[in-house]
């Protein structure tokens, strides 16, 4: 049996990896997506069935690029999640238009690329997962959110509209909205007076997307939230 494919774009340190290894622990083979391959190489070491792929997902040709090139190398790609995210904080009167349109290119462009690129092969297949991580700011706009907050807006409505046209032909799409501080070394060093329970452990929003992943077709979830106990909501 052939094995299955999962493209994670966005993989550092935090969430990303551990999507990687959540997925190469289930046999997928694991394409990983970054800027860089400085990481991503050294991951790929350490996992058993994963290549990495560099690319910028703000730039619409590199990442439609790079995703042929999975598909080639590794084979269709059965998973897909979106985690590639770029937040710029600010006023009103402190953001301008470029901060505006790099947070919306990563944020929303690149996702609906994404899809565009692995949907034909997923439909050809009546099955597939298209999983976008966003975050509880795509439905509140705070003063210093105003280029983040407005740009995964867009991504929730973007996927909310892909999986009311997905969803039919077997592509379960899904939103992953983040609530609360993901523990990953930056933040720890941010945030060193914080206990363990105040973070999100990566490997355990990994569990929640391989959940979301293998659901049956019939009891689809489209947003799923996750948060520590102690965050406030």
């Amino acid at each position: 049996m052939t094995q299955p494919v999962c493209a994670v774009i966005g993989v550092g340190p935090g969430n990303g990896a551990s999507f990687a290894r959540r997925f190469d622990a289930a046999g997928y083979r694991v394409a990983l997506l970054s800027r860089s391959t400085d990481y991503t190489s050294q991951l790929a070491r350490d996992l058993a069935h994963a290549r990495p792929f560099q690319c910028d997902a703000a730039q619409p040709a590199e990442l439609a690029g790079a995703l042929e090139a999975v598909a080639s190398e590794l084979g269709p790609i059965n998973s897909l999640v979106y985690n590639a995210g770029a937040g710029v904080w600010g006023t009103l009167d402190e953001i301008g238009p470029a901060e505006m349109e790099s947070c919306w290119r990563t944020n929303a462009l690149g996702a609906l690329v994404a899809a565009k690129q692995v949907a034909p092969a997923m439909r050809e297949a009546g099955a597939g997962n298209i999983v976008l991580v966003g975050a509880t700011a795509s439905r509140r706009g705070g003063a210093r959110f105003t280029a983040f907050a407005s740009a995964k807006a867009a991504q929730r409505s973007l996927a909310e509209s892909m999986a009311r046209h997905l969803w039919p032909d077997g592509i379960h799409v899904s939103l992953l909205i983040i609530d609360g501080v993901v523990d990953t070394p930056r933040t720890r060093k941010m945030m060193p007076d914080k206990p363990n329970d105040f973070f999100l452990a990566p490997d355990d929003i990994a569990q929640t997307v391989f959940d979301v992943c293998e659901q049956p077709r019939s009891a689809w979830s489209f947003e799923v939230e996750v948060r520590p106990y102690a965050e406030r909501w």
